[in-house]
């Protein structure tokens, strides 16, 4: 069993809206905690979804009371977290905040382009190299000598 809440937790840290929407759908304590109105859990699960785990694992029939409050404000935090590291990852973006100027219209206006620069002509493939001659083949000692030349002299006859 304790495997069974453990896998629940990690698929809430990683996915808490697919989990939610599971809830939705497999749950009996979604009607319970909701009470028919699916406008509220709607919102929650596109807008706050760790505040609205939070609050479905701690909503009882008597109510929210207590610590239970710090569970909620904890789901809170958790979100707006998010949010902000979606902001901060955004800026990362090359080209994302003169994009979004130029798009949203906003006040300012984007930092002018520099244009590209000119093509140059293409330049003509070079030459082709004269074929190389290949050396004269090495002799080997077991080659028999021209005649007229004693074994062991070169060409050169010394």
């Amino acid at each position: 069993m304790i495997l069974l809440g453990c896998l629940l937790a990690m698929g809430i840290a990683v996915a808490p809206r697919v989990m939610l929407v599971l809830a939705w759908i497999f749950s009996d304590r979604w009607q319970i905690v909701w009470g028919g109105n699916w406008i509220a859990p709607l919102l929650g699960i596109i807008f706050l979804p760790f505040t609205t785990v939070m609050y479905m694992l701690v909503w009882t029939p008597s109510g929210i009371e207590g610590w239970d409050w710090l569970w909620i404000i904890l789901g809170l935090f958790v979100d707006l977290t998010h949010y902000a590291q979606a902001a901060a990852n955004r800026k990362l973006v090359p080209g994302y905040s003169t994009a979004a100027a130029a798009v949203s219209g906003g006040g300012s206006t984007p930092p002018p382009v520099a244009p590209a620069p000119a093509a140059r002509p293409m330049a003509a493939p070079p030459a082709a190299a004269p074929p190389v001659s290949a050396p004269p083949p090495a002799e080997s000692p077991d080659a028999v000598p021209p005649p007229g030349q004693s074994p062991g002299t070169g060409p050169s006859g010394a």
